[in-house]
């Protein structure tokens, strides 16, 4: 079968070389098993990097045939690159892998990525054994995460990044979503075709540090909850209600207490309602300002990505 590796790439200069070289003999030891043919590619997707990344990827594109490159025109985010990647796939492959350019997934989990893809699973989800090589705060907050975003009603599976496996046809349905708000590990679940898991162990990166952010953890995190669920609204609405029928005893409290002459200074209950419910007025206007945020950038239609040119020797396209 063939067989397309995803890499997105944004200033992985320290590990980019020593990344595909382990690749390219994943791809010869699955080449030698009869697993994967000659037209199977490691497709680097430079996500606008402001270092050699790009420089490095074209010259390992020169060297080997088995790579190609696409090259983005700015910094569109991890996952428009995952995404872009994928879509270049979709027409060229039986099935696609996603997976970090620090190579911390285990490689050696794509022979069962194949195998579950060899027994009818059109989506295989990588999903982490443990989370040891996390620090505290990270580890903390993914699970956070995880468990609100189950609140919330979402389908995303637990300790999975975007390591996966996506058959051709996963692909071509991918490319029905049009969002601007990228969030993969919402979106394909909703995809609906068969699936699987494999767990794998996760890595100590071995050069450079991660390029996940605090702040793009957390703008990642903001997309999956607003981008798959409306319950924050509701949430804030059913609160509004509690508050309402607070205010309702406690002005029914006043009244009685004025009405039978006791003397109520009131000026620690003022303040305390004053801060919380101008706490709670600003949660509630950030969350709605979010949804509307969403809307107004979807209603641009703009592109998720724009790509400068790819390098491809099948293929040769320099805008698109």
């Amino acid at each position: 079968m063939k067989l397309f590796i995803i890499v997105p790439c944004y200033n992985e200069q320290e590990c980019i070389e020593d990344s595909v070289s382990k690749l390219l003999a994943k791809y010869e030891e699955l080449r030698r098993n009869g697993v994967v043919d000659e037209g199977s590619r490691i497709v680097l997707v430079n996500d606008g990097s402001r270092d050699a990344t790009g420089a490095i990827c074209s010259e390992l594109y020169k060297k080997d045939e088995r790579i190609a490159c696409i090259h983005f025109a700015g910094n569109f985010g991890h996952q428009a690159a995952v995404l872009a990647g994928y879509h270049y796939a979709a027409d060229r492959c039986d099935c696609a892998i996603s997976i970090d350019a620090d190579l911390q997934q285990d490689i050696d989990a794509i022979d069962l990525f194949i195998e579950e893809y060899k027994k009818g699973s059109d989506i295989v989800y990588g999903v982490r054994n443990s989370r040891k090589t996390d620090g505290f705060f990270k580890k903390l907050t993914a699970t956070l995460f995880y468990k609100i975003m189950k609140i919330f009603g979402s389908t995303t599976i637990a300790n999975h990044a975007d390591y996966r496996l996506l058959s051709s046809r996963a692909l071509k349905a991918l490319r029905e979503y049009k969002e601007v708000n990228i969030f993969l590990r919402g979106i394909i679940p909703t995809l609906g075709f068969p699936s699987s898991i494999v767990h794998f162990d996760v890595k100590e990166r071995t050069a450079g540090k991660s390029k996940y952010t605090l702040k793009k953890m957390m703008t990642l995190a903001a997309n999956g909850i607003t981008s798959f669920s409306i319950s924050p609204i509701h949430y804030i609405f059913y609160l509004g209600l509690f508050v309402l029928a607070v205010s309702i005893i406690v002005i029914i409290v006043t009244l009685i207490d004025w009405i039978h002459g006791v003397n109520v200074s009131g000026y620690t209950t003022i303040v305390l309602s004053i801060w919380l419910l101008g706490a709670l007025q600003l949660i509630a206007i950030g969350i709605i300002g979010e949804y509307i945020g969403k809307n107004y950038f979807e209603s641009k239609h703009r592109p998720q990505y724009l790509i400068e040119k790819i390098e491809d020797r099948s293929v040769m396209v320099t805008k698109e």
